[in-house]
């Protein structure tokens, strides 16, 4: 049998030190960020966990530890062609597919593990679209018992104000990422899974729904649509934005987002002071629906470009511009047409929002990818998809709705 080549290479070392001669000084001026480093560290390897705020989050991290982090990081970063190839001799990152269950990646963790390497994960698998901490899988305390190493909680504060995930324009503000705590291997093996997990979520959870910092940026509000589609007066809809305002195009009535993050409407009472809260009432509102009922006609139409995505190798693109058709209970892609797709969401395996605004759906050897102009929200499609998955299941009353 083939032995297999270590995971770890001492170019990583190498690179992790001169990217952080440049990063951090960047990160400084770009994020406004402060690292504190973790002086704790010595020689031992770590299982990092952190909230994810920011597309750059893996870097501060990175800088407050001393050595190279193996990320663990989902199957799109890998599906770049030589791109990714170049990434994974640089510092060969872990591989998972986001939504499903992904044994490779546990074994790869293990192997790191075992070589003595540290591992770095946002247990919520997704950047935050609210500022709070979202969902973590029960699945990552078990996971950090079976590798039997320190679990640091690496927490990052004030990245959503920042650099919100449904934007493209940072903010001038400021931002932290520290250690919050460290659970011993011992400390960790003398819990239940249910107590490590509830110290993970405690560690790790910050709620950006508050005026705590000033983010100065003229473009305050720009792309909040990605996030956003359900108006407290309308219902589902659709929103534009421009500069600091948004716009529901249903009732037209506008909101302006302040450099203290809070949310005003435009003469008119606006009934929610921050995005953590009108996206949580979005959630509410999508958990009321009866999503089996919209089944004759779309919910939404809009237009994308269609790719398929050949996990870890590349990504071919197989219409430049489909239209799209959302239904309580199906995704159609050029309806009427000689070509038509039909995606029952009986027969999609998982369903996933990557970057700001790309949206995957698994659907039993076909990875199709849905990225279309900067205002697509891929995210009702995947509220919508799991608001049905659990109604099918008969668990009405489940709020999880994919992220």
């Amino acid at each position: 049998m083939k032995k297999k080549t270590k995971w770890m290479k001492f170019r990583h070392r190498v690179v992790r030190n001169l990217a952080f001669a440049v990063l951090y000084p960047y990160s400084k001026w770009k994020y406004g960020i402060t690292v504190e480093k973790f002086k704790e560290q010595g020689d031992r390897a770590y299982f990092v966990l952190m909230n994810h705020q920011t597309a750059f989050d893996q870097f501060f991290l990175g800088m407050a530890f001393q050595g190279p982090v193996y990320y663990v990081a989902s199957e799109d970063l890998f599906s770049k062609g030589w791109v990714s190839s170049l990434i994974r001799w640089l510092v060969a990152p872990i591989p998972i597919k986001k939504q499903v269950t992904d044994v490779n990646a546990v074994m790869n963790c293990i192997r790191v593990a075992r070589e003595g390497g540290t591992i770095g994960i946002a247990p919520e698998g997704n950047r935050t679209y609210s500022g709070k901490t979202e969902y973590m899988s029960p699945a990552i305390a078990p996971l950090a018992k079976k590798l039997k190493r320190p679990i640091a909680l690496y927490r990052i504060e004030g990245g959503y104000g920042v650099h919100p995930r449904w934007s493209d324009s940072l903010r001038k503000g400021k931002m932290r990422g520290y250690v919050s705590r460290v659970i011993e291997p011992e400390e960790a093996a003398a819990m239940t899974n249910e107590e490590l997990f509830a110290e993970i979520e405690k560690g790790l959870y910050v709620d950006e729904g508050v005026a705590d910092g000033i983010f100065r940026s003229a473009k305050r509000a720009e792309y909040l649509e990605r996030a956003m589609y359900v108006c407290p007066f309308c219902g589902l809809s659709t929103f534009q934005s421009q500069g600091n305002e948004i716009e529901c195009q249903k009732c037209r009535r506008k909101i302006t987002y302040g450099e203290d993050k809070r949310l005003a409407g435009i003469d008119f009472d606006f009934p929610f002071r921050f995005t953590t809260q009108w996206y949580d009432y979005q959630k509410d509102f999508v958990n009321r629906l009866d999503v089996t009922q919209y089944t004759d006609a779309p919910l939404y139409r809009e237009h994308s470009g269609l790719w398929e995505v050949i996990v870890y190798k590349n990504k071919n693109l197989l219409r430049e511009d489909a239209q799209i058709a959302l239904y309580g209970d199906r995704i159609v892609i050029d309806e009427g047409k000689e070509n038509e797709i039909r995606l029952p969401f009986a027969d999609i395996m998982a369903m996933s929002v990557l970057g700001r605004n790309k949206l995957n759906i698994y659907y039993g050897d076909h990875v199709y990818q849905l990225k279309s102009d900067k205002r697509f929200n891929a995210l009702k499609y995947v509220n919508i998809y799991f608001r049905h998955k659990n109604i099918r299941k008969g668990d009405e009353t489940s709020t999880f709705l994919g992220l």
